[in-house]
């Protein structure tokens, strides 16, 4: 009987298609963790990109525009990673 714990798709893999799998689930967390870092730093750049902002004369922020960057990386490593690392994890309590 097949393991009902795990979704449908995923119930008749070979194992090379396993192996694709579970590749592309550690890239999933790779990702998330680069998006962890880039949102570590975008909250440590707001010290200096509010004072940018605050002072810099003209158009010329360049911390504020890294932090802006920071900020969207996050964003764009953290739903990429979530993306790859969806389906059910190989080890579960359920």
């Amino acid at each position: 009987m097949a393991n009902l714990n795990i979704p449908e798709e995923e119930r008749n893999l070979t194992p090379n298609e396993v192996e694709a799998l579970d590749k592309r689930r550690q890239w999933g967390v790779t990702y998330q963790v680069i998006a962890g870092q880039f949102a570590f730093f975008a909250v440590l750049l707001t010290v200096w990109s509010g004072q940018d902002a605050t002072y810099s004369p003209g158009a010329l922020h360049p911390m504020l525009y890294y932090n802006i960057l920071a900020g969207l990386l996050a964003l764009v490593f953290g739903g990429y990673g979530t993306y790859l690392k969806r389906g059910r994890p190989e080890f579960s309590s359920l």
